[in-house]
Protein backbone atom coordinates (compact mmCIF):
# COMPACT_ATOMS: atom_id res chain seq x y z
CA UNK A 1 0.00 0.00 0.00
CA UNK A 2 1.60 3.58 -0.79
CA UNK A 3 1.52 5.36 2.29
CA UNK A 4 0.01 8.45 2.41
CA UNK A 5 2.52 12.02 3.66
CA UNK A 6 0.83 14.66 5.16
CA UNK A 7 3.24 17.94 4.40
CA UNK A 8 1.75 21.21 6.22
CA UNK A 9 0.79 24.01 3.54
CA UNK A 10 2.51 27.08 3.84
CA UNK A 11 0.60 30.61 4.26
CA UNK A 12 1.50 32.32 0.75
CA UNK A 13 0.59 36.50 0.75
CA UNK A 14 0.15 37.17 -3.09
CA UNK A 15 -1.64 40.69 -2.89
CA UNK A 16 -2.73 42.84 0.21
CA UNK A 17 -6.49 42.35 -0.47
CA UNK A 18 -6.80 39.03 -1.07
CA UNK A 19 -7.37 36.34 0.89
CA UNK A 20 -4.35 34.35 2.08
CA UNK A 21 -3.48 31.36 0.06
CA UNK A 22 -2.27 27.98 1.65
CA UNK A 23 -0.08 25.80 -0.59
CA UNK A 24 3.33 24.38 -0.88
CA UNK A 25 5.98 23.99 -3.89
CA UNK A 26 5.85 21.35 -6.42
CA UNK A 27 9.07 20.61 -5.77
CA UNK A 28 7.81 18.75 -2.52
CA UNK A 29 5.01 17.28 -3.91
CA UNK A 30 7.59 15.36 -6.95
CA UNK A 31 9.70 14.15 -5.07
CA UNK A 32 7.18 12.11 -2.45
CA UNK A 33 4.68 10.73 -5.69
CA UNK A 34 9.38 9.83 -7.38
CA UNK A 35 9.52 7.80 -4.57
CA UNK A 36 6.19 5.90 -4.63
CA UNK A 37 4.19 8.26 -1.52
CA UNK A 38 0.88 9.66 -2.08
CA UNK A 39 1.28 13.42 -1.10
CA UNK A 40 -1.35 14.76 0.94
CA UNK A 41 -1.61 18.44 1.95
CA UNK A 42 -2.62 19.82 5.65
CA UNK A 43 -3.98 22.88 5.84
CA UNK A 44 -3.45 25.21 8.45
CA UNK A 45 -6.35 25.01 10.74
CA UNK A 46 -6.43 26.47 14.26
CA UNK A 47 -8.47 23.04 15.12
CA UNK A 48 -6.76 20.16 17.17
CA UNK A 49 -9.64 18.11 16.73
CA UNK A 50 -10.12 18.32 12.67
CA UNK A 51 -6.11 18.30 12.75
CA UNK A 52 -5.90 15.15 14.90
CA UNK A 53 -8.58 13.74 12.11
CA UNK A 54 -6.43 14.62 9.24
CA UNK A 55 -3.39 13.73 11.18
CA UNK A 56 -4.85 9.77 11.81
CA UNK A 57 -4.74 9.42 7.85
CA UNK A 58 -1.24 9.45 7.72
CA UNK A 59 1.76 7.46 7.82
CA UNK A 60 4.40 10.22 7.77
CA UNK A 61 5.59 13.72 7.95
CA UNK A 62 7.18 15.93 5.53
CA UNK A 63 7.83 19.58 7.20
CA UNK A 64 9.02 21.66 4.60
CA UNK A 65 10.69 24.62 3.98
CA UNK A 66 8.78 28.19 4.76
CA UNK A 67 9.06 31.67 7.07
CA UNK A 68 10.64 31.67 10.45
CA UNK A 69 9.33 30.02 13.91
CA UNK A 70 8.28 32.00 16.20
CA UNK A 71 11.12 32.63 19.02
CA UNK A 72 8.92 32.54 21.88
CA UNK A 73 8.38 29.10 20.90
CA UNK A 74 12.19 28.35 22.29
CA UNK A 75 12.11 30.94 25.24
CA UNK A 76 13.54 33.64 23.28
CA UNK A 77 12.62 37.86 22.39
CA UNK A 78 12.53 38.02 18.91
CA UNK A 79 15.33 39.78 17.46
CA UNK A 80 15.05 42.73 14.64
CA UNK A 81 16.66 40.58 11.86
CA UNK A 82 13.97 37.87 12.74
CA UNK A 83 11.95 37.36 9.27
CA UNK A 84 7.96 36.52 8.62
CA UNK A 85 6.88 34.10 11.29
CA UNK A 86 3.98 32.25 10.21
CA UNK A 87 2.14 31.43 13.61
CA UNK A 88 -0.91 29.31 12.00
CA UNK A 89 1.83 27.09 10.50
CA UNK A 90 3.68 26.83 14.11
CA UNK A 91 0.09 25.63 15.43
CA UNK A 92 -0.21 22.86 12.90
CA UNK A 93 3.12 21.87 12.54
CA UNK A 94 4.51 21.25 16.21
CA UNK A 95 1.11 18.86 17.38
CA UNK A 96 2.06 17.14 14.32
CA UNK A 97 5.67 16.57 15.29
CA UNK A 98 4.55 15.85 18.73
CA UNK A 99 1.91 13.20 17.32
CA UNK A 100 3.87 11.40 15.04
CA UNK A 101 6.93 11.35 18.13
CA UNK A 102 4.36 9.83 19.99
CA UNK A 103 3.05 7.12 17.66
CA UNK A 104 5.96 6.12 15.68
CA UNK A 105 5.94 7.76 12.04
CA UNK A 106 8.52 8.54 10.38
CA UNK A 107 9.31 12.11 9.96
CA UNK A 108 11.30 14.24 7.37
CA UNK A 109 12.11 17.93 8.17
CA UNK A 110 12.94 20.30 5.55
CA UNK A 111 14.77 23.86 6.22
CA UNK A 112 12.04 25.28 7.92
CA UNK A 113 11.50 21.60 8.63
CA UNK A 114 14.55 20.79 10.22
CA UNK A 115 14.21 23.61 12.92
CA UNK A 116 10.33 23.07 13.53
CA UNK A 117 11.57 19.81 14.61
CA UNK A 118 14.72 20.90 16.70
CA UNK A 119 12.08 23.50 18.53
CA UNK A 120 9.27 20.58 19.13
CA UNK A 121 11.82 18.66 21.12
CA UNK A 122 12.65 21.14 22.93
CA UNK A 123 16.00 22.71 21.10
CA UNK A 124 16.99 26.41 20.20
CA UNK A 125 17.62 28.51 17.02
CA UNK A 126 19.90 31.14 15.99
CA UNK A 127 16.73 33.60 14.43
CA UNK A 128 19.46 35.15 12.03
CA UNK A 129 22.97 34.04 10.97
CA UNK A 130 24.44 37.04 9.80
CA UNK A 131 23.58 38.86 13.48
CA UNK A 132 24.01 35.92 16.03
CA UNK A 133 27.20 34.26 14.53
CA UNK A 134 28.98 37.45 13.19
CA UNK A 135 32.36 35.82 12.53
CA UNK A 136 29.95 32.76 10.15
CA UNK A 137 29.90 33.31 6.03
CA UNK A 138 27.31 31.32 5.44
CA UNK A 139 26.82 31.35 1.25
CA UNK A 140 22.67 31.60 0.28
CA UNK A 141 22.01 30.54 -2.99
CA UNK A 142 18.88 32.31 -3.30
CA UNK A 143 21.55 35.71 -3.88
CA UNK A 144 21.87 34.03 -7.16
CA UNK A 145 18.44 32.86 -7.63
CA UNK A 146 18.93 29.62 -8.34
CA UNK A 147 17.55 26.29 -5.99
CA UNK A 148 19.99 24.09 -7.95
CA UNK A 149 23.13 26.34 -7.25
CA UNK A 150 25.77 24.35 -4.86
CA UNK A 151 26.59 26.93 -2.20
CA UNK A 152 28.82 24.72 0.06
CA UNK A 153 29.91 21.51 0.51
CA UNK A 154 27.79 19.18 3.10
CA UNK A 155 29.87 17.56 5.77
CA UNK A 156 28.31 14.21 7.09
CA UNK A 157 29.66 12.27 10.11
CA UNK A 158 30.50 8.81 9.05
CA UNK A 159 28.30 6.56 11.60
CA UNK A 160 25.41 8.79 9.98
CA UNK A 161 22.40 6.89 8.07
CA UNK A 162 22.81 9.60 5.76
CA UNK A 163 26.51 9.06 5.36
CA UNK A 164 25.47 5.11 5.26
CA UNK A 165 22.78 6.18 2.73
CA UNK A 166 24.69 8.10 -0.11
CA UNK A 167 28.05 6.07 0.56
CA UNK A 168 29.97 9.50 1.30
CA UNK A 169 30.54 11.72 4.18
CA UNK A 170 30.72 14.84 1.89
CA UNK A 171 28.86 16.42 -1.52
CA UNK A 172 28.03 19.69 -2.42
CA UNK A 173 24.56 21.35 -1.31
CA UNK A 174 22.23 23.75 -1.76
CA UNK A 175 21.54 26.39 1.22
CA UNK A 176 18.66 29.09 1.86
CA UNK A 177 18.30 29.90 5.04
CA UNK A 178 18.87 33.17 6.95
CA UNK A 179 18.26 30.86 10.40
CA UNK A 180 19.79 27.70 12.22
CA UNK A 181 19.81 25.21 15.06
CA UNK A 182 22.00 26.06 17.66
CA UNK A 183 21.23 23.82 20.94
CA UNK A 184 20.28 20.64 19.25
CA UNK A 185 17.40 18.91 21.00
CA UNK A 186 17.51 16.01 23.21
CA UNK A 187 16.57 12.74 21.09
CA UNK A 188 18.12 14.15 18.12
CA UNK A 189 22.19 14.12 17.02
CA UNK A 190 24.21 16.46 14.85
CA UNK A 191 25.15 14.54 11.96
CA UNK A 192 26.17 17.58 9.03
CA UNK A 193 27.93 20.46 8.80
CA UNK A 194 28.62 23.35 6.35
CA UNK A 195 32.30 24.51 6.35
CA UNK A 196 31.69 27.00 8.68
CA UNK A 197 30.09 24.93 11.75
CA UNK A 198 26.61 25.37 11.32
CA UNK A 199 24.26 22.26 11.75
CA UNK A 200 22.64 21.14 8.82
CA UNK A 201 21.83 17.49 9.50
CA UNK A 202 20.02 16.14 12.36
CA UNK A 203 19.02 12.33 13.11
CA UNK A 204 17.12 10.92 15.66
CA UNK A 205 19.48 8.87 18.69
CA UNK A 206 17.07 5.83 18.01
CA UNK A 207 16.44 4.05 15.54
CA UNK A 208 13.35 5.60 14.49
CA UNK A 209 13.35 8.00 11.20
CA UNK A 210 13.68 11.35 12.24
CA UNK A 211 15.84 13.37 10.13
CA UNK A 212 16.56 16.78 9.21
CA UNK A 213 18.27 18.66 6.63
CA UNK A 214 18.59 22.41 6.23
CA UNK A 215 19.33 22.29 2.72
CA UNK A 216 16.66 21.89 0.29
CA UNK A 217 16.66 18.26 -1.15
CA UNK A 218 13.61 18.18 -2.77
CA UNK A 219 14.84 21.37 -5.05
CA UNK A 220 17.97 19.16 -6.29
CA UNK A 221 16.56 15.53 -6.21
CA UNK A 222 15.60 15.82 -9.93
CA UNK A 223 18.33 16.72 -12.54
CA UNK A 224 20.45 18.45 -10.36
CA UNK A 225 21.67 15.60 -8.22
CA UNK A 226 19.41 12.71 -8.08
CA UNK A 227 21.05 11.25 -5.40
CA UNK A 228 18.59 12.73 -3.39
CA UNK A 229 16.09 10.60 -4.77
CA UNK A 230 17.68 7.89 -2.43
CA UNK A 231 16.59 9.87 0.51
CA UNK A 232 13.12 10.31 -0.45
CA UNK A 233 12.76 6.47 -1.05
CA UNK A 234 13.78 5.79 2.59
CA UNK A 235 11.60 8.52 3.56
CA UNK A 236 8.62 6.26 1.78
CA UNK A 237 9.52 3.29 2.40
CA UNK A 238 10.04 3.42 6.41
CA UNK A 239 6.48 5.48 6.17
CA UNK A 240 5.30 2.22 4.18
CA UNK A 241 6.01 -0.12 6.95
CA UNK A 242 3.98 1.70 9.29
CA UNK A 243 0.79 2.53 6.98
CA UNK A 244 -2.52 2.71 8.62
Amino acid sequence: MQPVIGIPCATIRDKEWCPLLHGHRQTYIDAVVRAGGVPILVPLIDNQRALRRIYDMLDGVLLAGGGDVNPTLYGEEPIPELGTIDELRDIVELPLVQWALADGKPILGICRGVQVLNVALGGTLYQDIPAQLASTVHDQSYTSQDWTHMAHDLQLAEDSDLAELFGTTEFPTNSLHHQALKDVAPGLRAVGWAPDGVVEAVESTDDRFIVGLQCHPEALQGEADPRWQALFRRFVERCELVAV
